[in-house]
């Protein structure tokens, strides 16, 4: 039995081995399958975190940075003053404090929006931001002119930065009061009472002051200038004294504002009807510039191009030649086009035709005689100028048209000077800027909106 026994387990124990090298060459190889495996996710692993890391870096450079947003502040103290947004509520604005060198430096810039000039549009307005502080944003960014970013906004990054909100409907010049339908057209009111405050939290010590608006706030720019140099009297305590007089540098900047008294595509004047509403309607005349006023009627007074002449404080206008709000609402609105000729044009400058280029030309050519005409640009003036061949609206607060290099691929240019620039070299007297662009469609740098 035993032998019989130990012969029969032979084969069995080598059967055994094979099968147990068999499992061990498996095994070895599922294992080392396994490991090749295991390390290719790894590589693959490192290297979507390398192809992430580099999309992220791509990203930080070519993403632009975040807006700086600032929150809101409600006047309460200017209801006392009758100082009231259309339904009754305070005023507001926004403010970014200066730092280090720019600490004694500030821009107030003027909200724009539009204008009503009848009942159903105030209406509409006194519902909205633009008519009720209640209704604003509770904080804004701040971008372009206003931006805390000093490679974008070099000459003024670091300055006290204010945002007055518009809630009236006539760039803060109105004076008057719908009993009937409960609105306060207290523009005027709102721009003294905010403007005394700024004063008086340390904006009255300023070296250096820019009052600056887009659109209907570039009007109010326009409108106010002069008063606003008049909150900074000549102090001359330092030169009694001995010392030295001392004075703030103020300058306007108007973005957007040269509105024309120019004829429709009906013959008509459509933005001067609208004006003259706008004007009656919310007592806007005495507050008007007294030299435009002492010769023409109010209605002529509230287009800058009737007022700028007489504005004595150094103001830059910056338009496009070809502003996209007056083409769409002032040359071409619905009521002179009702058959719709101009609609495709209004909405994408590349599908006007000739006749309608020629339109536009016409009007171009009237925006560069309203600024050349008269003493406004003359070759002793402190004016700066900058108005390029673009179909655009508001230049100055936006990240693609505000950069201090045209290099960078962003701002227009004219003769290689951005509106940046140009802006920072006229404020700072590094050079006179008087520049105005070759009609359409000689500039190849515009950022069109149509």
């Amino acid at each position: 039995m035993g032998v019989h026994g130990a012969v029969a387990k032979r084969p069995c124990s080598r059967q055994h081995l094979l099968l147990l090298v068999v499992a061990i060459l498996i095994g070895s190889y599922f294992a080392a399958a396994a490991a090749a495996a295991a390390d290719e996710q790894k590589s693959r692993n490192r290297g979507a975190g390398r192809r992430s890391r580099r999309r992220r870096a791509a990203a930080a450079v070519t993403s632009p940075p975040a807006p700086l947003m600032v929150p809101i502040t409600i006047l309460e103290s200017a209801v006392d003053l009758g100082a009231v947004c259309m339904d009754g509520t305070p005023p507001a604005y926004h403010l970014h404090p200066g730092s280090g060198a720019g600490n004694n430096s500030w821009i107030v810039n003027l909200e724009g929006g539009g204008w009503c000039n009848n009942v159903r549009a105030c209406q509409f307005r006194k519902a909205s931001r633009r008519g009720s502080s209640d209704l604003m944003e509770k904080e804004i960014p701040f971008s372009g002119i206003m931006s805390s970013s000093p490679v974008d906004n070099p000459d003024f990054y670091n300055w006290n930065r204010v945002k007055i909100r518009y809630c009236d409907g006539a760039s803060f010049a109105g004076e008057a009061f719908d009993k009937v339908n409960g609105f306060y057209f207290r523009g005027q009111r709102v721009w003294d009472a905010t403007v005394r405050h700024l004063l008086s939290i340390g904006m009255a010590a300023a070296d250096q002051v820019l009052l600056a608006g887009c659109s209907a706030g570039g009007l109010a720019v326009i409108l106010h200038c002069d008063q606003f140099q008049a909150f900074f009297p000549r102090s001359n305590n330092a030169a009694a004294a001995g010392g030295t007089t001392t004075t703030t540098t103020v300058k306007c900047l108007a973005d957007a504002g040269l509105f024309l008294d120019a004829i429709d595509v009906s013959g008509g004047r459509s933005l001067r009807s609208y004006y003259s509403d706008i004007v009656a309607m919310q007592g806007v005349g005495p507050n008007l510039p007294p030299a435009c006023t002492a010769r023409l009627d109010t209605a002529s007074c509230f287009f800058p191009q009737n007022v700028i002449d007489g504005v004595n404080t150094p103001i830059f206008l910056l338009n496009a030649a070809y502003d996209a709000w007056q083409i769409q609402e002032s040359l071409a609105p619905s009521g002179a086009d009702p058959s719709g000729a101009w609609r495709a044009c209004k909405s994408n400058h590349s599908a006007c035709d000739a006749t309608q280029m020629k339109f536009l030309q016409g009007f171009r050519d009237q925006m560069v005689a309203s600024v050349l005409g008269g003493r406004f640009a003359g070759s002793r003036s402190n004016n700066g100028l900058f108005i390029n061949s673009c179909f655009a609206h508001c230049q100055s607060e936006l990240p693609a048209t505000w950069s201090w290099s045209h290099a960078a691929g962003a701002s227009p240019a004219i003769q290689s000077r951005g509106i940046a620039k140009s802006v920072g070299d006229w404020y700072f007297g590094r050079a006179q800027v008087k520049a105005i662009d070759c009609p359409y469609p000689c500039d190849g740098t515009c950022r069109n909106i149509i």
